[in-house]
């Protein structure tokens, strides 16, 4: 199976918050971001694997900033890695003021997908080719929240993570 590029996975998605979309405050619930979030980064991780995914973990999304009623929300995703059958997806949050002309990044996150058959088995995805200095060094830090995802998650142990090791035995030595 030949790789592909991050760039060929990268998708853009755009939403205005509405009223319906607000809490008493004004301001997006948070709810609904993660549910954009989890469309837009799907989209990228179907883009890449070519094929439908399930989301299989959401990693801590903080956030920085919150956005506004009448701001649109700009979600944009990229596969930052790609396993087996699964796929990192980064994504990067901004809220933009149009009458004021106003662009902030409000948060960013990795959601994780598993790459799917007509029979919803894990399929096979391909490799995935970092081009830029940016998309290398995520790449490289991929495996290393891969193996914490999968710690946390109670399906590996510390001691069978060769690359949290090194980074921990690394910041040890600093």
């Amino acid at each position: 199976m030949e790789g592909k590029k991050a760039k060929d996975s990268y998708t853009e998605m755009n939403e205005l918050v509405l009223p319906n979309d607000t809490n008493t405050f004004g301001n997006l619930m948070g709810g609904r971001l993660l549910y954009w979030m989890d469309i837009c980064s799907a989209m990228a991780a179907q883009k890449h694997s070519n094929s439908p995914v399930v989301t299989v973990s959401v990693d801590n999304v903080s956030f920085k900033r919150s956005i506004k009623l009448g701001e649109v929300v700009t979600i944009q995703a990229k596969v930052s890695r790609a396993f087996n059958s699964s796929m990192e997806v980064r994504m990067e949050i901004f809220a933009h003021n149009l009458p004021e002309g106003t662009k902030v990044k409000s948060n960013e996150a990795y959601y994780t997908f598993v790459a799917v058959d007509e029979n919803t088995k894990p399929k096979r995805v391909a490799d995935l080719i970092p081009e830029t200095e940016e998309e290398i060094h995520l790449y490289d830090e991929a495996l290393q929240r891969r193996e914490l995802r999968l710690i946390l998650a109670g399906k590996m142990e510390m001691k069978d993570s060769k690359s949290l090791k090194k980074l921990i035995n690394h910041a040890k030595s600093h």
